[in-house]
């Protein structure tokens, strides 16, 4: 599905069959052009032809069927992976891919190990809202919230992530609400200055997982290029001009960055008001283990102790590999 040929398609077609087409793929759904029974009958033929909708996936469902995990295959062959994760509050959360692959070989992540394939355009962003929307209008339930924490690095495929993210946010179209959604970093600095100037009010994440360069840079090659004190004055410079929090990501790994010197650290980093972090217990991907329970906790209470607007994210699909940082486009 490439949105760019529908606009061809449809370039000497009457003005409102865009608005129709629009309708039928983003608001009813539809799976097949057959559907489509508003639109004449040759421009369906010619639509199947030319701009097919359906999807090429394999569905896993984990066993508490809370996590589901789509492997999508493009034209090109590349796949990549997305996730569905039902909450207990009744939210249900999209977690995309805005690459095949990544370039940034973080060593606690298994799209990392997969090195960089490419960029997704923003229409294979795209399919993979429409896979799982399409998939839960059978349940009568609804996409609510999207996170951009799959596959790949966000600020590195900008143009097309900001480009989803305004078809996504289109009321006349899939209509999630900006505040529903948000971008992960690593902290590429020039993403997120282009971001504070952007119209959107999306929600910015930073992955921090340590805090002092020296580590940051052991498990985070990227760290050398942006160090924290870049990362810091951009995100301050950030806050001031969209008045928005910003969560700091900190995936809790035995023995590497759980100590409590390394908790007061962290807390020594996240004084500021606008800021607040997010520990996430880390998913087996190879050479590490996750920290303990009572470490957490441990760590937990010593940011709370010392002001820091701390949440903990709970494992979700890690019996189907779709947890975080376990996305590696593999069949199963």
């Amino acid at each position: 599905m490439n949105l760019n040929i529908l606009n061809e398609i449809l370039k000497n077609e009457p003005s409102y069959r865009s608005k129709q087409i629009k309708r039928v793929l983003f608001v009813d759904l539809i799976e097949s052009w057959d559907e489509a029974t508003t639109l004449p009958k040759n421009l369906q033929d010619k639509l199947k032809t030319e701009f097919p909708i359906s999807i090429s996936k394999e569905l896993s469902i984990s066993k508490d069927n809370q996590t589901a995990k789509v492997l999508i295959k493009f034209d090109d062959g590349e796949k990549i992976e997305s996730v569905i994760i039902r909450h207990n509050d009744g939210r249900n959360t999209i977690c995309l891919s805005s690459q095949a692959g990544c370039p940034l070989a973080c060593e606690f992540c298994a799209t990392g190990k997969l090195g960089f394939k490419r960029d997704l355009t923003s229409s294979e962003i795209i399919i993979q809202f429409l896979f799982f929307a399409r998939l839960f209008k059978k349940s009568e339930e609804k996409i609510t919230n999207i996170v951009f924490m799959g596959m790949g690095e966000p600020f590195l495929n900008y143009d097309n992530v900001l480009e989803a993210i305004r078809i996504i946010n289109d009321k006349d179209g899939l209509n999630i609400g900006a505040r529903k959604i948000s971008i992960s970093t690593v902290g590429i600095i020039e993403g997120i200055e282009k971001l504070a100037e952007e119209k959107l009010q999306v929600n910015l994440a930073i992955s921090l997982h340590a805090s002092n360069d020296d580590l940051r840079s052991k498990i985070m090659p990227i760290n050398k290029k942006y160090p924290l004190d870049k990362i810091f004055s951009v995100v301050d410079d950030y806050i001031r001009k969209t008045g928005r929090r910003v969560m700091f990501e900190y995936i809790m790994i035995n023995g590497v960055n759980d100590s409590i010197d390394d908790a007061l650290a962290l807390a020594e980093l996240m004084r500021k008001k606008l800021y607040f972090v997010n520990l996430i217990s880390y998913n087996p991907t190879g050479i590490f283990k996750p920290s303990s329970g009572m470490r957490i906790k441990t760590f937990k209470e010593i940011l709370t102790s010392n002001g820091v607007n701390v949440t903990q994210r709970y494992k979700f699909g890690d019996n189907i590999d779709a947890a975080c940082g376990q996305l590696a486009g593999k069949n199963k």
